[in-house]
């Protein structure tokens, strides 16, 4: 049975340490953790865990509890707790090429991630926007959506990691109708949702007010919903975001699309952080993610909480069966 890949994230942060965890788990599919073998050896003794790593061989079946398979990816230079070091940025992107690479030719149903720090990378002269942009490029697709849930609720965004002052010209038809397509396919094809229902979020206060707090809505946001309202798609128009986010206006709805990255995430973070996943949509393989970073005041004290990597590899696993 084919393996659901695990990369380990920045070293120097709790990306090894919740990656140990993953050991106490029973699956039917092998998961392999991309990482340095030593590195984990090591924190494994940092944090007195008990886990027997073990380097996966292709066709491997499923680990016993207390094991864990490794595929090792070599450290640049040792590993300070806490410290980052940019000697180690190509080790990171090793962990996402590889994991990319197995997805795209057919050797792993896809890839959960640990958290990366995007500022060492950079700082070690790679230009690094993030996870969902690497797995991007590398598909070689033309545009893939951000979207976080919780048990409950799921929320993707029209744009990503913009300044707020870019996020209007950055709404636009072509833009929207790909997220909408991308949103709407990848419910349908990777959630089994025959039928999704969408709420849609405005871009200003009161979802423009008639156009006395804006135009986006008027001039663009609405039209855009309109066309999928006139193929029988179950999507509202523009609503007020102070608003949408009601138990009521929430209970048969199967995502919500916001405009911008803190329109919805706050929302979604403050009913489940720590239990909410990041899924990139538009790929040609599984991604998922945790809804966390790095940590590094946290890394080897034992207080970093897992629970978030465990419901990304649920997802992604759950994903797999479909």
């Amino acid at each position: 049975m084919l393996p659901l890949y695990v990369t380990s994230g920045e070293p120097a942060g709790i990306g090894p340490d919740i990656c140990l965890s993953l050991a106490n788990r029973i699956d039917e599919r092998p998961i392999v953790v991309l990482a340095d073998i030593n590195l984990l050896k090591q924190r494994a003794e940092k944090l007195n865990v008990q886990v027997e790593l073990i380097e996966y061989q292709t066709q491997s079946a499923s680990c016993a509890p207390g094991q864990l398979y490794v595929e090792h990816v070599p450290l640049a230079t040792e590993v300070i707790l806490g410290q980052l070091n940019a000697r180690n940025a190509a080790y990171v992107l090793e962990q996402l090429r590889r994991s990319a690479d197995y997805a795209m030719t057919g050797k792993s149903v896809g890839v959960a991630t640990a958290p990366v720090q995007k500022s060492v990378i950079n700082e070690a002269g790679i230009h690094f926007s993030g996870h969902t942009e690497y797995y991007q490029e590398f598909a070689g697709v033309p545009r893939v959506v951000m979207m976080l849930a919780t048990k409950t609720l799921r929320v993707a965004l029209a744009t990503t990691h913009l300044p707020l002052r870019a996020v209007a010209d950055a709404i636009t038809p072509e833009r929207l109708h790909q997220v909408i397509d991308i949103l709407i396919h990848d419910l349908k094809s990777k959630f089994k949702i025959e039928h999704p229902h969408i709420l849609v979020c405005g871009l200003n206060p009161h979802a423009g007010e008639g156009g006395y707090l804006g135009m986006e809505e008027i001039e663009v946001i609405n039209p855009v919903l309109e066309t999928y309202r006139a193929k029988g798609i179950n999507m509202s128009l523009s609503l007020p975001a102070d608003t949408l986010f009601t138990p009521e206006n929430l209970k048969d709805a199967d995502a919500v699309l916001a405009m911008y990255h803190d329109q919805g995430l706050p929302v979604l973070k403050s009913q489940g952080f720590g239990e909410a996943i990041n899924i990139t949509l538009g790929l040609p393989f599984i991604r998922t993610s945790v809804d966390h970073g790095t940590a590094l005041s946290l890394a080897g004290t034992g207080l970093a909480k897992s629970s978030s990597l465990h419901v990304a590899v649920d997802l992604a696993l759950d994903l797999a069966r479909h």
